[in-house]
C-alpha cells in the first residue's frame, strides 16, 4: 500500500474526503517526525511505539576497495510494534 493508496482507505473509513485525509495523514507524520527529531518518543498502545536510538560510530569497510573506514555516530528512527498489531501480524500466517 502507498500513500495515496492509504489516502483513500482512510477517507473511506472514516468517511471524509480524500483532502481531509490527506490533511490528518500528513498532521501525523509531521508530528511523529518532529517528536522524533526533538529525540521525544510517542507510544500508540496497542500499535507502537516511535522512538530514537543512537549508533555509535564504528568500523567498516568499504566493499568496493576493501579498504577500512569509519562510519559515523547516528540517529536512527525506530518503531516497536504494540501487542494488538504483532497479533495481528502473526495472525496472518
Amino acid at each position: 500500500m502507498n500513500k495515496s493508496e492509504l489516502i483513500e482507505a482512510m477517507a473511506q473509513d472514516a468517511e471524509i474526503s480524500k483532502v481531509s485525509a490527506k490533511k490528518a495523514l500528513e498532521s501525523f507524520i509531521q508530528h511523529v517526525s518532529e517528536t522524533l527529531k526533538n529525540d521525544g518518543k510517542i507510544s500508540l498502545v496497542g500499535f507502537g511505539t516511535f522512538s530514537v536510538s543512537e549508533r555509535a560510530a564504528r568500523q567498516g569497510i568499504n566493499p568496493s576497495t576493501k579498504q577500512p573506514i569509519e562510519i559515523a555516530a547516528k540517529k536512527v528512527a525506530k518503531f516497536k510494534a504494540g501487542s494488538e498489531l504483532a497479533d495481528a501480524v502473526n495472525a496472518g500466517k
